[in-house]
């Protein structure tokens, strides 16, 4: 197939013959450093949407879409007002909670916990706590029984296993001869689960809601109502709906709270990560991309010759301006191109490198009391590497304008006399 010729004497112009090679050799730097800096950004955003959508299934999977809570006491009849919920169009399911901190003990081991009590069967319908629990059963949580489903974090903190007592210590105290004497409660660890994030492995704790009433001393109510909504993003509307319809029936006042107000600061912190990493490294490309500017000045200085004997043959300015700005853009696709494949491949084997690194240096890299997470989760979306790309192709481009308006304009007769 025939081409403009412009496009044939750009494409000869990047190839390596003779004494040409170090120009070539120049542009191929080019390319790479557009590459690089390409595939950095892309793996750097990937990391954070994933880190970012594991957050969310995690949390999402433990805290509910939305909860409503009594205000300043226990809600009065939660059984009807777990049947009134169910008439939402909404809302898919309703499950009531008991919740209060205490003091796990385990000999001399010991660590802050936020005591869930639950009913198991409601629960499962509004949590993934069924398909985390790694040993035992959640449905071993039966009132009277005093029994514990801990995290697997916790249960490596306090030493215990199934079958084992857990002592929860609360922040009240009864007075007795001795003296004021805190309450507690001896449980038997029936289950141990794993949320994969930290914050909860650590932190959380579920037992029997009649176990959890009497521990609290809430008369058999419960602290609030857990809400599973149809559109976890309508998770907000859903609940701010459901608390007015409590309180003008009920005339009381509710807490209401979902996802979005619950853990706002994590995904705003995450959000504005993206940005500001976003600009830095656009910064990088930037730099790369401008690279072309004097891989271009080369090339004109060094085909002066070439240039003017095309001008001598009548070829217009704006030809010899397409040509040098065709070769700059060719260093940018092709730098862009392979900076794409690259992100694509570490991407995907991201994981795998991590470990290599961890074994390799004899450290951890992810520490899951920090970082929430143990591992590195990726997630490429399209329309960013859609958007890298056009960034890094733009810049190409804009790169090339000075060096092509500068061949443009070279006279014929001056480069010829040189020649």
């Amino acid at each position: 197939m025939r081409q403009p010729y412009e496009l044939s004497i750009a494409a000869r112009y990047l190839r390596t013959s003779g004494g040409q090679s170090f120009i070539s050799f120049i542009s191929a730097v080019s390319m790479v450093g557009i590459g690089l800096a390409v595939a950095v950004l892309i793996v750097v955003l990937s990391v954070m949407n994933g880190f970012e959508h594991e957050l969310q299934q995690r949390i999402l999977g433990m805290v509910s879409d939305a909860t409503i809570s009594g205000y300043e006491e226990p809600l009065g009849d939660w059984r009807a007002m777990r049947a009134r919920a169910l008439e939402q169009p909404d809302i898919r399911a309703v499950a009531p909670f008991v919740e209060g901190q205490a003091l796990a003990v385990a000999g001399e081991q010991l660590g802050g916990v936020t005591v869930r009590g639950v009913d198991p069967e409601l629960e499962r319908e509004v949590s993934n706590i069924g398909a985390i629990t790694r040993e035992g059963d959640l449905r071993a949580l039966v009132g009277g029984g005093y029994k514990i489903v801990i995290g697997k974090s916790l249960a490596d903190a306090l030493g215990v296993k199934l079958g084992d007592q857990v002592v929860l210590v609360l922040a009240e105290a009864y007075l007795t001869p001795a003296g004021l004497v805190p309450r507690k409660r001896a449980f038997t660890v029936a289950g141990v689960f794993e949320a994969g994030m930290y914050e909860y492995d650590r932190g959380l704790v579920f037992v029997a809601f009649d176990d959890a009433a009497r521990l609290f001393h809430t008369g058999g109510r419960a602290t609030g109502l857990r809400l599973d909504v149809n559109d976890r993003y309508d998770a907000r509307e859903v609940a701010d709906r459901t608390g007015r319809m409590f309180a003008r029936e009920l005339d009381k006042q509710f807490y209401v709270a979902d996802w979005t107000r619950q853990h706002y600061t994590y995904f705003r912190s995450i959000q504005l990560q993206k940005g500001i990493l976003f600009v830095i490294l656009s910064l990088v490309i930037a730099v790369a991309a401008f690279n072309i500017v004097s891989t271009l000045m080369m090339v004109v200085r060094d085909k002066r010759g070439d240039i003017a004997i095309l001008r001598s043959f009548g070829t217009p300015p704006r030809s010899v301006l397409a040509i040098f700005a065709s070769q700059g853009t060719f260093i940018g696709l092709a730098g862009t191109l392979l900076g794409i494949a690259l992100a694509l491949l570490v991407s995907w084997q991201l994981g795998n490198i991590v470990a290599l690194l961890q074994g390799l240096l004899g450290v951890q890299l992810l520490s899951a009391d920090v970082y929430f997470l143990s591992d590195l989760p990726t997630q490429l979306r399209p329309s960013e590497v859609a958007e890298i790309a056009a960034l890094a192709l733009g810049l190409a481009v804009l790169a090339t304008l000075y060096p092509a308006f500068s061949a443009s304009r070279q006279p014929p007769a001056e480069a010829l006399r040189y020649e």
